[in-house]
């Protein structure tokens, strides 16, 4: 059968013509072979994968040097750094600031930071966790300002130790995240607050202006640093750290079990 369908007249009228267009017709007939074969052998090669498609080998020279993938991070907590936990968190104290029942049987001791938005999201889990378990779990709060991410946190955690020597900590501290929701957490928008919550604005805005409370923020911080903590919100359930701003069922599965062994 011919390669070319309709030339078989052709071809039959040049067997009977002279040397010269025998010639031509055995070079144009060699050519054309020759051209059928490397076809071949490119489909094949392409089949077999050797040869990649169209755009492929920029495709994989691009892949080449891209760099490795990164650890996947928790997108629930804002975490600056990895810290192994060389001790528990501190132990409650008189000192600490508690939301609920003290004689709870489930402490959450949270580590947290104003300007955090995922600890703001946390504020929304931990009060419905208080409203539901209204004897059985209490709120510790502490602070744990990334002052390298959040310009204000440290200063907002200095203004509710401020606000806490005026017995008035708990109003500052649903204050300030309301502040940091709204980022407007600088000085002049912190003493505004302070004013409106009744206190003795001299006072407050020297407490402030001074970081007399700094110390106690610093403390916290490192106490956290030395239990593990390495981003916001942190919260140790009966000293079992949960991190990130998980869902409510995280929390109350946890707390559920506690409350059956007890």
């Amino acid at each position: 059968m011919s390669i070319f369908p309709n030339d078989s007249n052709e071809s039959v009228a040049g067997l009977n013509g002279s040397p010269k267009t025998m010639f031509y017709l055995g070079l144009a007939t060699g050519v054309g072979c020759m051209a059928i074969l490397a076809l071949a052998f490119t489909l094949y090669m392409f089949m077999h994968g050797a040869i990649p498609a169209a755009g492929a080998g920029s495709q994989v020279a691009a892949a080449a040097n891209q760099p490795s993938a990164a650890a996947p991070t928790n997108p629930s907590a804002q975490q600056p750094s990895a810290a192994a936990p060389s001790a528990p968190p501190a132990a409650v104290s008189n000192t600490d600031h508690i939301r609920g029942n003290k004689d709870a049987k489930v402490t959450l001791i949270e580590y947290s930071d104003y300007e955090c938005p995922y600890c703001q999201k946390h504020e929304v889990t931990i009060a419905q966790i208080l409203k539901d378990y209204p004897n059985d779990v209490r709120l510790v709060y502490r602070y744990f300002p990334l002052s390298s991410i959040h310009p204000n946190a440290e200063r907002a955690a200095v203004a509710a130790e401020c606000a806490a020597k005026q017995n008035k900590f708990w109003e500052m501290h649903d204050k300030l995240f309301q502040l940091g929701e709204a980022q407007t957490l600088d000085a002049a928008s912190i003493k505004q607050a302070a004013q409106g919550l009744g206190l003795n604005a001299n006072d407050f805005n020297k407490c402030l202006d001074g970081n007399e409370t700094i110390n106690i923020v610093n403390a916290e911080y490192q106490e956290g640093t030395n239990a593990g903590v390495s981003g916001t919100p942190a919260t140790f359930v009966n000293g079992t750290m949960v991190e990130g701003a998980q869902p409510y069922s995280v929390f109350k599965a946890a707390i559920d079990s506690i409350l059956a062994k007890k």
